[in-house]
C-alpha cells in the first residue's frame, strides 16, 4: 500500500484526504457516467420506434404508388382495343399515358418480346425478351414489379410494371407493362420531414437505388453497400448501425414496400447517431460538468479544510520535532492538548521533550564530570609517563654508550643489547599506556620501514620468554631460510606477537606446546600462532577480538591481562594493510591465531634516501647544545655524542642555555621540555630570535609523548619530536641528516 501511494506520489495529508474525497465521490461520477450510457441506449430505441414508424409510412406511400399502378394495367387488360390493330393500341396507350402523371410509356409485348404497340412512337423495333419482369409475368402469371432499368426507347430511369394479358381460356397472349418514373416516385413521401444528414433510400432485389432522398437524380441505379444490402435481405428487418460511405455513422430501419406479391422493394431510412444522440450527449455532458464542479470544490474545501485543521498543525508537530532533534530540548508544539488525535500527539512530543531536557541535563552533568576525570587521567598519564621515560633515558643511553666503548667483549655487548631491548620494551609499555584511547578510536600512527618478519619473531619471542621458561612450555618457531620482508612498523609487529605468544602461553597448561609459523601465500605472509591450550567455544571465537574480552579465568592463569591485547593486535595488523583471525576445534582442543600480512616488493631507492644513507655513514662532527634537568639523562647523552665525534656542551635550564647559545652557536640542539626556569618550547622560540641558532636543528627530547604536546612542539619551532629513552639509532641518522645539510 505505501508502496502504491509512494508510486502515486500521495505522500502528504493534504494529498491522501483529496484521494478520500475523490474516492467518495467515484460511485457518484460512475453512476453519472451509467446514467449518461442510459441516457444514450434510451434515445436509440426511442429513435430506433419512431424510425421504423416513419420507414413504414414511407414504404406504406411507395406501394401506393405501384398498386395504382398494377390497378391501371389491370383496368388495361380489360379494354379490347388493347388487342386490337396496332394504331388503335397505341392511341389507347396515349390516352392513358396523358391521363396518368408519373409514367412515362405504356405498353404492349408480345411473346416472342416485340413490343407491339406503345403510348411513345418507337423509331425502331424494340424486344424486351431478355428482360427479367417480362419473363417473370409470363412465367408467374401476376402482378410484377421489376427491377431498376434505364429506358431504351425514352432514355429515363424507370422501372417496369407488368401484367399478363389472357385469353378466355387462361392462357397468356401478351404483356402489358408501365414504365413509371422514378422521379415521380417519391411523390408521397416529400412531406416526410427528416433530420440534417438523413437519408432515405429503395432499392430494388438487386440492390440497386430506385429512390434516394436527397439528391434523387445522382443515386439512381446505383449499388448500395453490401452491409446495407445484408441488413435490407434479413428477413426480419432489424435496425441496423452503419457507418455510410461518406464517414457518417447512421442508425437504420427497414420496411418493404408492399407485400411480396406487389414488389421485392425494401426503403430505408438512415439518421445520424450525432443527431440522436445529441439530447442525451447533451444532457451527459451537463450532469459531468455539474460532478467536475462539484468535484473540484469538494478537493478545494479538502484542501482548505486540510490545510488549517490538519497540515498546519501537523508542521507545528514537525517543526518542534526537528528542534528537538537539534538539540533545541526546550521547544514545545504550542497546541491544545484536546482530546483529537493531533492534541494527543502534541502533548506527547512536548511530554518526551520534557522529559529529554531532563535527561539531557543530566547527562550534560555527568558529560562534565567525565570530561574533567578524563582530563585529570590524561595529566596524570602524561605525567607518570614523562617521571617514567627520565629514568630509562640514562640507562638506554648509557647501554649504547658501553655497547660503543666495548664493542670487543662479546658479554657486554650482548648484555648491552638485552638492556638497550628491555629498554625498550619498557619504553613501549608507557606508549602503549598513553595509546589506549588512540587504540580505541583507531587514532594509533605507525612508523614504517622495510623489515624482516624473522626479525620481529625472534624480538617478540626474546620478550616473553621469561613466561614461557617459568610455565615450561615447548616453542617450536618455523621460519623461513630467506628474508621475509614486509613494510610496517618494527615495534608495533613485534607487540602484534608478542601479544599473540603471550596469549597463548596465558592460556596453554604448564608443559604444553606452542607453534610459530611464518611462511609466503600468494602475495602475502602468515604467521600462524597455535596452542594445545583450553581452546575457545564458538561464541567466544566470534568476539575474541573485542576490547576486554577474556577466557574464563582459573587460578594458574591469574596474571591475564585486561582483554586488550588481541584487540590492539587487530587493530595494529589491519592498520598494516594486514588481516587476523581466530580458530578453535573447541574448549580443550586449543587455538589457532593466524595473521596475514602483505609482502614488500623491492623499490628502487630513492636520490633523496641514497642521500641520506650516505650523510649517516659520514658522520660529519656537529655542535650540539643538550639542555636537560636531569643529569644523568643529560651525562650519558653527552658521553654518546662525543664518541660520535661531536662537540657536546651541556645546559641545565633555559637562561644557561641561552646564554651558552650566544657563544657556542651549536648546529643542533636536544631541548628537554620539562625545564625548571622555562619549558622547552619557549626556549625553543626564544632561540629561533637569536641569529646564532636562528637556523640551528631544534630537536624535543621528552617525556611527554601526547599528541598535543607535538602540536605545541611544532608550533614552537622544533623541527623533530623523540620520546625518551632517545632512539640512538634514530638520532645518529637525524644528525647525519643535519651534517650533510652542513656541508
Amino acid at each position: 500500500m505505501n508502496r502504491l501511494l509512494s508510486r502515486l506520489r500521495l505522500d502528504s495529508l493534504r494529498s491522501r484526504l483529496m484521494l478520500l474525497v475523490a474516492l467518495a465521490i467515484t460511485p457518484i461520477a460512475i453512476m453519472t457516467l451509467l446514467g449518461g450510457v442510459r441516457e444514450r441506449e434510451a434515445a436509440i430505441r426511442a429513435s430506433q420506434e419512431n424510425l421504423q414508424r416513419l420507414t413504414g409510412l414511407a414504404a406504406a406511400n411507395e406501394a401506393q404508388s405501384i398498386e395504382r399502378a398494377r390497378q391501371i394495367l389491370v383496368d388495361l387488360v380489360s379494354v379490347p382495343d388493347l388487342m386490337g390493330d396496332a394504331r388503335g393500341c397505341n392511341a389507347l396507350l396515349a390516352d392513358v399515358l396523358d391521363r396518368n402523371e408519373g409514367y412515362v410509356n405504356f405498353g404492349l409485348i408480345a411473346l416472342n418480346g416485340d413490343i407491339t404497340c406503345s403510348a411513345v412512337p418507337m423509331l425502331h423495333p424494340v424486344n424486351l425478351g431478355d428482360r427479367r419482369h417480362f419473363r417473370r409475368a409470363i412465367a408467374e402469371r401476376r402482378f410484377i414489379a421489376g427491377d431498376y432499368i434505364f429506358g431504351r426507347v425514352i432514355r429515363k430511369h424507370t422501372i417496369n410494371l407488368t401484367y399478363p394479358v389472357t385469353d378466355r381460356s387462361g392462357k397468356v397472349v401478351a404483356v402489358v407493362f408501365s414504365a413509371m418514373d422514378l422521379a415521380g416516385l417519391d411523390t408521397f413521401v416529400n412531406d416526410i420531414n427528416l433530420p440534417l444528414g438523413s437519408i432515405l433510400e429503395t432499392a430494388d432485389a438487386g440492390g440497386a437505388l430506385i429512390s434516394r432522398r436527397p439528391d434523387p437524380e445522382r443515386w439512381f441505379g446505383k449499388k448500395i453497400s453490401p452491409s446495407l444490402l445484408a441488413a435490407m435481405r434479413d428477413p426480419a428487418l432489424r435496425p441496423v448501425v452503419l457507418l455510410g460511405e461518406d464517414g457518417i455513422e447512421r442508425l437504420h430501419a427497414f420496411a418493404r414496400v408492399g407485400g411480396p406479391s406487389l414488389s421485392e422493394y425494401t426503403v430505408t431510412i438512415g439518421v445520424p447517431m450525432e443527431i440522436i444522440t445529441a439530447a442525451a450527449r447533451e444532457a451527459q455532458l451537463v450532469s459531468l460538468l455539474g460532478l467536475g464542479v462539484t468535484t473540484m470544490l469538494a478537493l478545494l474545501a479538502a484542501w482548505l479544510a486540510g490545510d488549517i485543521l490538519i497540515v498546519q498543525r501537523v508542521r507545528k508537530l514537525m517543526d518542534t520535532a526537528r528542534r528537538i532533534a537539534a538539540g533545541e530540548l526546550g521547544a514545545r508544539t504550542g497546541i491544545g492538548y484536546s482530546r483529537e488525535e493531533i492534541g494527543r500527539l502534541a502533548a506527547a512530543l512536548d511530554e518526551m521533550a520534557t522529559t529529554l531536557q531532563a535527561k539531557e541535563a543530566a547527562r550534560s552533568q555527568a558529560e562534565r564530570e567525565l570530561r574533567a576525570a578524563d582530563q585529570r587521567k590524561d595529566e596524570f598519564l602524561a605525567m607518570l609517563a614523562h617521571e617514567l621515560r627520565n629514568p630509562l633515558a640514562p640507562i638506554s643511553t648509557g647501554a649504547h654508550l658501553l655497547k660503543l666503548l666495548h664493542s670487543d667483549n662479546a658479554q657486554i655487548t650482548q648484555t648491552c643489547a638485552i638492556i638497550a631491548r628491555q629498554v625498550e620494551h619498557m619504553t613501549s609499555l608507557v606508549d602503549d599506556l598513553l595509546d589506549v584511547s588512540r587504540v580505541t578510536r583507531g587514532l594509533v600512527s605507525l612508523s614504517t620501514q622495510v623489515l624482516d618478519l624473522r626479525k620481529v619473531v625472534d624480538d617478540a619471542a626474546e620478550q616473553i620468554r621469561p613466561l614461557i621458561t617459568a610455565r615450561r612450555h615447548k616453542v617450536v618457531l618455523e621460519l623461513p631460510l630467506d628474508t621475509a620482508r614486509v613494510k610496517g612498523d618494527h615495534k608495533r609487529l613485534v607487540q602484534v606477537v608478542a601479544n599473540l605468544l603471550g596469549n597463548a602461553t596465558k592460556y596453554t597448561p604448564e608443559g604444553g606446546h606452542i607453534q610459530l609459523r611464518l611462511a609466503e601465500d600468494g602475495d602475502d605472509y602468515l604467521l600462524t600462532v597455535a596452542d594445545d591450550g583450553i581452546g575457545m567455544e564458538p561464541a567466544l571465537v566470534e568476539r575474541v577480538f573485542d576490547l576486554f574480552t577474556q577466557a574464563e579465568r582459573t587460578p594458574d592463569r591469574s596474571q591475564g591481562g585486561l582483554g586488550l591485547g588481541l584487540a590492539l593486535a587487530r587493530s595494529l595488523v589491519e592498520l598494516h594493510g594486514g588481516s587476523v583471525s581466530a580458530a578453535s576445534a573447541g574448549s580443550g582442543k586449543g587455538s589457532t591465531f593466524t595473521v596475514r600480512l602483505p609482502r614488500f616488493t623491492q623499490e628502487a631507492e630513492s636520490p633523496v634516501a641514497e642521500a641520506v644513507r650516505h650523510a649517516a655513514t659520514a658522520q660529519a662532527p656537529l655542535r650540539v647544545l643538550v639542555v636537560d634537568d636531569n643529569l644523568d639523562a643529560a651525562h650519558t647523552l653527552n658521553l654518546f655524542l662525543a664518541a660520535g665525534g661531536h662537540r657536546v656542551e651541556i645546559a641545565y635550564n633555559g637562561q644557561d642555555a641561552i646564554a651558552m647559545a650566544t657563544s657556542f652557536a651549536p648546529q643542533v640542539c636536544l631541548l628537554d621540555i620539562g625545564l625548571p626556569d622555562m619549558d622547552g618550547n619557549e626556549l625553543a622560540r626564544r632561540l629561533r630570535r637569536l641569529p646564532q641558532t636562528a637556523g640551528a636543528v631544534l630537536v624535543a627530547a621528552t617525556g611527554y609523548g601526547r599528541q598535543q604536546d607535538r602540536d605545541a612542539a611544532r608550533d614552537a619551532g622544533f623541527d623533530h619530536y623523540m620520546v625518551k629513552p632517545v632512539n640512538t639509532v634514530q638520532l645518529s641518522e637525524l644528525l647525519a641528516q643535519a651534517g650533510a645539510a652542513t656541508r
